[in-house]
């Protein structure tokens, strides 16, 4: 029986979900064609009549990971009224995203997560890096509207650093806590800088 069942969808949608829900609860390894099929409640055809291999259907998972951090975070720039908000937005959709709800609670960026499974070189590894650089990217950009360029990258990467070790130790703790905690951080380098 299908547990998660996504009647009238899409079978990509279908597929997407069960997937994003399996890879991010038990990692990519672990999770099989066949449980990604049943719990999206498709043939197996459906899969490969969707996407080419197994590769193709993570590649596919961290492209709409990453769609979905850049629609957070244009969420919460939306509401900010500032550049420093337009900074602390960033921290705010990474909190967003520790807060949703996952099947097993929060286990960390589920890009990072694919990307430690995936071999150096890996087109999958190579795409969680740009987007890793999209967020630094976007808190220079921010940052520049009220910093020299010079002092808004030399910050956009301490903010960067802030903001990853707090990704991890969230992951590993389960709770958005540490995010919190690196947005007060950030939101004090950026004031006295």
């Amino acid at each position: 029986m299908n547990p998660n069942p996504c009647r009238g969808q899409p079978a990509r949608e279908r597929l997407m979900k069960a997937a994003a829900e399996l890879f991010y609860s038990q990692g990519i390894a672990a999770t099989g064609i066949d449980s990604i099929t049943q719990r999206a409640g498709v043939a197996r055809k459906s899969l490969y009549n969707n996407f080419a291999s197994k590769n193709d259907l993570v590649f596919a998972y961290i492209q709409e990971r990453h769609q979905e951090w850049l629609d957070l975070y244009e969420l919460q720039a939306s509401k900010a009224e500032s550049p420093r908000g337009l900074v602390l937005a960033v921290f705010d959709a990474y909190i967003d995203h520790a807060n949703a709800a996952y099947i097993h609670g929060f286990r960390g960026c589920g890009l990072l997560n694919v990307a430690a499974e995936l071999p150096a070189g890996a087109p999958g590894r190579l795409a969680v890096r740009g987007h890793k650089e999209q967020v630094e990217s976007i808190l220079n950009t921010k940052l520049a509207m009220i910093f020299p360029s010079d002092r808004a990258a030399e910050l956009a990467e301490q903010l960067a650093f802030v903001l990853e070790g707090a990704v991890a130790r969230a992951g590993l703790e389960g709770s958005a806590s540490r995010l919190v905690q690196a947005r007060k951080i950030a939101a004090s380098l950026v004031d006295a800088a």
